[in-house]
């Protein structure tokens, strides 16, 4: 399994869009084959700032899903709303609890 964690930056007057942009994308990414789970996670002390948290089977997975039409098409309409370069990590669980 592999995880995926990418931080995304919005200008503050496009935090709205965003949200629209991800309640209509997340269904069809979360059963996209091989997606196990997807969640979004809102930072603290910096309102503008998200994380998505993604569980995959595999990187080829995950690949498929960032290759497919559907991933360009939601990219290009949330790329438009950063205030800064995204990031992004593909790790592995070391423990459980």
């Amino acid at each position: 399994m592999l995880i995926r964690i990418v931080k995304l930056s919005f200008h503050p007057e496009h935090i709205s869009a965003f949200k629209e942009v991800f309640e209509k994308s997340k269904d069809k990414i979360r059963n996209f084959e091989g997606c196990r789970l997807l969640e979004l996670y809102n930072d603290k002390e910096h309102k503008n700032v998200f994380f998505t948290y993604s569980y995959w089977d595999s990187e080829e997975d995950l690949n498929n899903y960032r290759n497919s039409d559907y991933f360009k098409k939601v990219w290009s309409s949330t790329k438009i709303l950063f205030n800064d370069k995204p990031e992004a990590w593909s790790v592995n669980r070391l423990h459980k609890s």
